[in-house]
């Protein structure tokens, strides 16, 4: 039993995929950066414009424009999967076209928002405490549901070729929102229960959000 971490698709008879399709709770932070940006100007710091990458993004601004409709979107990929000086400076520059709100989908966004005195979405993990004045939240993958629906079926002997993904979404709770730390108290409650009620729309089956892997781009 094989189960490989990629966006190809399962290969018979026992290759099996995941991915991290944390694309609801990227939207859902999306959301809240579209109340919470004073320029209408939000910005995005990516790796490499890979499906997985895109996808993020692109539920980002979707969230964001969800809520604010005249979102204007600045977006860089730094060509690169750990380059925290190259993301900075995509900051730097973004911020001097406007953005003041950065998806931070690398390493090196949250430390430049620091530096600006501007607010941060993290990716993948919380990373408040980084920055407890500038992360706000962000998409959290927990691969644990996924491990144990694997060993689960391997121990079961049902093993077939399958994709892992929803065991990568909210519903199966793979993907979560991360704690929203310092900002508990700051947050406007209209916007918490904002994103409540939509979080539960998710887990009900009763909102669906777009997965969108186009190359995001600047407006």
């Amino acid at each position: 039993a094989f189960l490989f971490g990629s966006g190809l698709k399962p290969q018979p008879p026992n290759l099996s995929v995941f991915d991290n399709w944390i694309h609801e709770p990227a939207y859902l932070s999306g959301m809240i950066a579209g109340k919470l940006t004073k320029t209408n100007c939000i910005g995005a710091v990516g790796g490499y414009s890979v499906p997985e990458v895109n996808r993020l993004v692109n539920a980002f601004f979707a969230g964001a424009r969800s809520v604010n409709p005249g979102i204007r979107r600045k977006v860089v990929f730094i060509n690169s999967w750990f380059d925290p000086p190259k993301a900075k400076e995509a900051v730097f520059a973004q911020a001097a076209l406007g953005a003041d709100v950065f998806f931070g989908e690398r390493y090196g966004v949250i430390e430049a928002c620091r530096e600006k005195g501007l607010l941060a979405f993290s990716n993948m993990q919380p990373q408040g405490p980084l920055a407890p004045d500038t992360v706000v939240t962000g998409p959290v993958w927990d691969m644990w549901p996924t491990v144990r629906e694997a060993v689960g079926l391997v121990r079961g002997g049902a093993w077939i070729a399958q994709d892992f993904a929803e065991w990568s979404m909210m519903r199966k709770g793979g993907a979560s929102l991360a704690p929203y730390g310092r900002f508990e108290e700051t947050l406007d409650p209209e916007i918490r229960s904002m994103v409540a009620a939509r979080r539960e729309e998710i887990l009900e089956g009763r909102f669906v959000v777009p997965v969108d892997e186009t190359v995001p781009s600047s407006d």
